[in-house]
């Protein structure tokens, strides 16, 4: 029988017994169905071993006692049915505040109040509504855009929105995919419309017993990265734990992953490093994505590039270059292009050295985030947020290098490229903000000031 590690960890104990039975990492590796570099992060403790699955796995493989790896026996068998130890949370309840109108607080400003309906006429002809008689062209305040858009989202989230006539399931999948466009287009105005309707119609639906595909999920996925972008953490926390839930109701592993990915992204956030790569890297592994699909295996890969920029933020540079190197092995043998492009903002070689930009910087070297843009072509990427971000973060990294004019520019640049997205981002604004204090102003630094609201 397998004696305890004298470390008392799990990995410790895997890796003395496969030395025992004289296996090498990629042979254990094979039978295990995990890569040798994973099996490697088991065994050092990197990638934390809580998953009862992965657990079973190495027990069985290597002839080692449940009971020696923490896990109880089989499941008892009553009138029928395996019982065992269950994590599974209760369903959505249908919201009951629908109808409730929230009256004016004393803080609408003119301003805000003429956005608003303007905002509406922004997104008529994408969503057939009439437009209204008073309407006249969008504002222009891409922060306040920003700003609407959380309101309204978070709105809908707690049922405060108005009786709403639910379309046909073609029609909420037509306008999912002009959803998903706006946000790849960084059309916030649009989407501040579109999205918020989507989530009170998903619920509808779930709630009379319809699953529309995973609506309700879709939309809370989405709603998710675009809270996470605008740094509405607490409302993130909220629309990603939906997400999981809806996606977990709707049986779609490839949802439940995606929604994994995003709690990640909000654990790293909270600066929660050793958690968010345990999510990831335990999504990443489990059995349901190593199905062959492209899809499948482009999802793993998303969640293995999450944990390296994971690693960056937790100071682990070579830690987060490993990663990032499988997850470029992945996106090479997917191809050139862009999987998952709605579902995961794109999944491809070219997205991988996206990523490895921001996870340079993460890592507070950027001469290397500056060497890693320079192998992206910006044409090459597959939507107008992709190649905001990729200027964002060349920004970032002649900021950190104090290269004040490069910074300037190349946030000019995301600026021409998505103008709502930088207006609106908080961490474009930290940048401008820290830009007016550390040295000279000019009429370009001011004027972007002003557009994204650091300036009275």
């Amino acid at each position: 029988m397998a004696q305890p590690a004298a470390d008392g960890s799990l990995g410790e104990l895997i890796r003395q017994e496969r030395k025992k039975q004289g296996l090498t990492l990629v042979q254990l590796g094979k039978l295990v169905g995990y890569s040798a570099a994973q099996v490697s992060r088991y065994e050092r403790g990197i990638s934390p071993l809580t998953d009862v699955t992965v657990l079973r796995r190495f027990a069985q493989a290597l002839g080692i006692p449940p009971q020696a790896l923490g896990l109880t026996a089989p499941p008892g068998i009553r009138h029928g049915r395996a019982i065992g130890p269950t994590a599974a949370y209760p369903r959505l309840p249908r919201p009951r505040l629908a109808g409730t109108a929230r009256p004016g607080d004393g803080e609408d400003t003119v301003r805000r109040r003429k956005l608003l309906a303007n905002l509406a006429v922004t997104a008529a002809a994408a969503v057939g509504a009439p437009v209204l008689p008073s309407g006249t062209k969008p504002v222009g305040d891409g922060a306040a855009v920003g700003e609407i858009l959380v309101t309204r989202v978070r709105d809908a989230m707690l049922g405060l929105h108005p009786d709403i006539a639910v379309p046909s399931p073609a029609i909420l999948r037509a306008d999912l995919a002009r959803a998903f466009t706006d946000f790849h287009a960084c059309n916030y105005g649009s989407l501040a419309v579109r999205l918020p309707r989507l989530i009170c119609a998903a619920h509808t639906r779930t709630g009379e017993g319809v699953d529309d595909g995973g609506l309700l999920a879709h939309s809370y996925l989405l709603a998710t990265r675009m809270l996470i972008k605008l740094d509405e953490q607490q409302l993130g926390w909220m629309a990603a734990d939906r997400a999981r839930q809806a996606a977990e109701a709707a049986g779609e592993p490839l949802l439940v992953a995606e929604a994994a990915r995003q709690l990640t992204v909000l654990a790293r956030k909270a600066d929660w490093h050793e958690q968010a790569l345990s999510i990831a890297l335990s999504a990443a592994d489990h059995p349901a994505l190593r199905g062959g699909e492209p899809t499948l295996t482009a999802q793993r890969g998303l969640l293995i590039q999450s944990a390296a920029y994971t690693a960056a933020r937790a100071g682990d540079a070579n830690g987060m270059r490993e990663l990032t190197a499988e997850a470029a092995a992945i996106a090479q043998g997917l191809g050139p292009a862009a999987v998952l492009r709605d579902h995961g903002g794109g999944f491809s070689p070219t997205t991988v050295q996206l990523h490895l930009i921001s996870a340079e910087n993460s890592a507070g070297d950027p001469s290397a985030a500056l060497a890693a843009a320079k192998a992206v072509a910006p044409g090459s990427l597959p939507s107008t947020e992709r190649r905001a971000r990729y200027y964002t973060d060349i920004a970032t990294a002649f900021g950190r290098w104090n290269r004040r004019d490069e910074c300037i520019r190349a946030l000019l640049a995301a600026e021409h490229h998505a103008p709502e997205e930088t207006h609106a981002r908080p961490a474009v604004k930290s940048l401008v903000s820290g830009l007016l204090v550390s040295g000279r102003t000019t009429s370009e630094l001011r004027g972007l000031a002003a557009r994204v609201g650091v300036l009275p």
